[in-house]
């Protein structure tokens, strides 16, 4: 595919194949920088063979173990031994499941927490133990570990029992022999046509990599974009210039909802909520929906706060009503004793994403009006799965919706592995200052004005 001009240079590579090791691998849409960034997966990991056909078909040339990691420790680490043939291993690359640690999976666990249905501690953050486990075992040049921004504050319980913050315990188990840290990086800053927050933690035994923490306290490249685009950089890509010239669609009838462009189709709305969607303004929440008809404006908006107990909620007492002619506003409601209410919702919900800044996060739900700022710009529907790799960068990389077993794959499946996954584009541009600076090319890497501009976490 051709670049634009707000693409980044993916032209620079390894001067040889780095070798790889990938866990927690899903579909393999991360894989996608690992190997444009000139690496080659060894051996990869993932619990779900659902998702991890997607990764078979697409890297054929990986062993691909499917299982639990806690019972495949040692497996792993023989496929890995197997394949470096004596030589090291350049990259662990792990992205542990992040729902007990997201904000979204921490406010559910604190719900349940609260209800004594669930222990404080949630068990999958535990996932970082057996990998660090491989880590110690492995010994690679380089690990780099991608999750959710509240894993810098997440509390585990390592295999003696204590319990201690994630990044000190990557630090405690590789020794004084390695040196990183983490911190939160904004996709958007790297040309993504997104906002997405994740913590980038990285570590390395190198010395080239060494002597450069030591001076730089970073193995970050510093954004090529940014909001301004001043300083050096360029302004964010927007959802306009990443998805405003595919063709049109429409939620209302089965014919306007999809295009013979493969995966630029879109759910259909019934008509309740295609009312309370085409009258929706841009930017603005359907629960922001003035009066349709006797076009009274003033009716009160929708808001959001924490309550006592610091759980953040929805108001109830949003009008559904219009206060001059008491006609029903088109908002989102349910049915409560017979009668309608404002339904539950918070003020991002049914909310049309604005055509000029990059999109909010893509999340499982994606596809479903309800979700976080998720309608379309301006056209009455949620956004497409083509327009979803768009904005996930997905689209810039050789990768096909297949699986290896011939199966098809569900929408519902491609929407979790994006959801779940960080877009490729950006970690490539992570990976390659990570190769630059590897291979000892301190003044090229600064000369191409690779420095960081990210506040670290937890540094060594």
């Amino acid at each position: 595919m051709s670049r634009s001009d707000n693409d980044v240079d993916y032209s620079i590579h390894m001067q040889r194949p780095g070798t790889a090791v990938s866990l927690f691998s899903s579909g393999g849409i991360g894989d996608l920088a690992l190997r444009a960034a000139g690496y080659e997966i060894l051996v990869s990991n993932e619990l779900l063979e659902e998702r991890h056909s997607l990764f078979k078909y697409n890297f054929p040339e990986a062993e691909s173990l499917t299982g639990d990691i806690w019972s495949m420790v040692d497996r792993i680490e023989s496929a890995v031994r197997r394949r470096l043939e004596g030589q090291p291993l350049n990259l662990l690359y792990a992205t542990p499941p992040c729902q007990g640690m997201s904000k979204n999976g921490r406010g559910k666990l604190l719900s349940e927490v609260r209800a004594g249905r669930k222990p404080p501690l949630d068990e999958r953050n535990r996932l970082i133990v057996p990998t660090m486990e491989l880590a110690s075992r492995l010994r690679p040049e380089v690990l780099l570990f991608e999750n959710v921004p509240e894993m810098a504050d997440t509390i585990v319980v390592d295999g003696n029992g204590e319990a201690v913050q994630i990044v000190e315990l990557i630090r405690r188990t590789l020794g004084p022999e390695y040196v990183g840290g983490a911190a939160t990086v904004e996709f958007a800053d790297y040309g993504v046509p997104q906002r997405r927050q994740r913590l980038i933690t990285i570590f390395s035994r190198t010395e080239c990599m060494r002597r450069w923490w030591e001076s730089e306290r970073s193995f970050l490249p510093a954004p090529t974009h940014s909001q301004a685009g001043r300083d050096g950089t360029r302004r964010w890509v927007s959802v306009r210039e990443a998805i405003g010239s595919l063709p049109p669609l429409d939620a209302a009838t089965r014919v306007a909802a999809k295009s013979s462009l493969p995966f630029h189709r879109v759910p259909l709305l019934d008509a309740v909520k295609y009312w309370w969607v085409c009258n929706t303004k841009p930017e603005r929440s359907a629960f922001d929906n003035q009066c349709v008809s006797c076009g009274w404006d003033r009716n009160p908006t929708h808001i959001a706060g924490r309550d006592a107990s610091g759980v953040n909620r929805a108001s109830t007492l949003t009008p559904l009503y219009c206060e001059r002619c008491g006609k029903m506003l088109p908002r989102p409601s349910v049915e409560r004793a017979g009668q309608p209410s404002i339904m539950r919702g918070f003020t991002s919900a049914y909310k049309r994403m604005s055509f000029d800044r990059p999109a909010s996060a893509l999340t499982r739900n994606l596809s479903y009006a309800c979700s976080d700022n998720k309608l379309h710009p301006e056209q009455h529907r949620v956004l497409s799965l083509h327009e979803a790799f768009e904005l996930h960068t997905i689209s810039r990389y050789d990768y096909e919706w297949k699986r290896r077993d011939g199966r098809r794959v569900s929408d519902k499946t491609i929407r979790e592995v994006i959801g779940e996954s960080v877009p490729p584009a950006g970690l490539q541009c992570i990976l390659e200052h990570l190769n630059r600076v590897h291979r000892g090319s301190f003044p090229a890497v600064r000369d191409a004005g690779f420095l960081f501009a990210a506040q670290p976490v937890g540094m060594s």
